[in-house]
């Protein structure tokens, strides 16, 4: 059997994985804070016919070998953690990391995800939540009669009740970062979890020791750019098609060689 038929398939197999990458990085074109992937291939293994080095005869040594490749895989999807763009939202609760970091949530489980999404709210008890309802870490409660609440690029979340002049401090938000934050794992709803991979979090302050510092009333689009991703959606669609050839002229050699008479 031609081994083209089967190295095509794997060809048309990982092609198609990057279109499903490809359309989830379009779907998300406008999820805040989200992060675009990227597919890593690999060759697979090959199958040598003749070694390069070996003997072909006394004092000879073949210069090179014969190696046949037998197709492609998946390697890996990875998270390209550059910053997205801007856009202001004046919501005194919108906050943007600019820069390295994530936001901590506690999840109902009682284990904590990150986020580089700062769309803020309050709940009923004037905690401040996400979008979903998870408490962020360090729990902050904005009081029910506050009028004005600023936070500052360090972190540092001030209110001014009503009736008063001057401002009080709430607390401190905290970031954190991680060696590898490619080694984190997807779980949705703009929520990444900690993985061997990805290392311990680092918690810190804003604007310190690396982290990105935080502004207010802004929030962080996608990066995604929607002209990069329809070329790679062209790309592989075009590389779809050239294995289907191949597997059309492995057949068609495979016919004529049918069709021999002696």
């Amino acid at each position: 059997m031609i081994r083209a038929l089967y190295t095509a398939a794997t060809g048309m197999e990982a092609q198609q994985l990057n279109m499903d990458v490809t359309a989830n990085n379009l779907a998300n074109v406008s999820t805040t804070g989200f992060k675009k992937s990227r597919v890593d291939f690999q060759d697979l293994l090959y199958q040598t016919v003749r070694t390069a080095g070996s003997s072909q005869a006394q004092g000879v040594v073949v210069p090179t070998g014969i190696q046949v490749g037998l197709g492609t895989r998946l390697g890996a999807t990875q998270k390209i953690f550059t910053q997205g763009d801007y856009k202001e939202t004046d919501n005194p609760l919108d906050v943007m990391i600019e820069g390295d970091g994530f936001f901590q949530v506690m999840l109902p489980n009682g284990e904590t995800a990150y986020t580089r999404d700062g769309a803020f709210k309050r709940d009923a008890n004037g905690k401040i939540v996400n979008s979903d309802g998870y408490a962020i870490q360090p729990e902050m409660t904005i009081p029910s009669d506050a009028k004005d609440v600023t936070i500052g690029e360090d972190g540092t979340i001030s209110v001014t009740l009503a009736g008063q002049t001057g401002s009080q401090e709430l607390g401190q938000l905290q970031l954190v970062k991680f060696v590898n934050p490619a080694g984190l794992s997807s779980l949705g709803g703009n929520l990444y979890a900690q993985t061997e991979s990805s290392g311990d979090p680092i918690t810190g302050t804003p604007g310190e020791d690396g982290l990105g510092s935080l502004t207010q009333g802004v929030i962080e689009m996608s990066n995604v750019q929607v002209v990069d991703e329809m070329v790679n959606m062209i790309e592989a669609q075009r590389a779809y098609e050239v294995n289907s050839k191949s597997i059309q002229a492995a057949d068609d050699m495979l016919s004529v060689a049918n069709q021999l008479r002696r």
